[in-house]
């Protein structure tokens, strides 16, 4: 199964697609629905307060030590 392996961010720091352990770069909004489909593994989705859904790695805060390979 597929994890994430590293970002990509734009120039205001925030993540914009994935990088996964096949080579694939997905974009955000594909790496959640992957992640919901259990096509990813290691990261989880969550609904925020204001109703958005976002991408947390499983065992970490956030994907502030994944390598950002743009």
């Amino acid at each position: 199964m597929e994890t994430i392996t590293g970002v990509h961010r734009n120039h205001f720091g925030d993540i914009i697609s994935f990088v996964t352990s096949e080579g694939r770069i997905i974009s955000y909004r594909k790496a959640l629905a992957e992640a919901e489909n259990g096509c990813i593994q290691g990261v989880q989705s969550f609904e925020d307060s204001d109703g958005n859904l976002s991408l947390l790695p499983e065992t970490d805060q956030s994907f502030d030590h994944y390598p950002n390979l743009f």
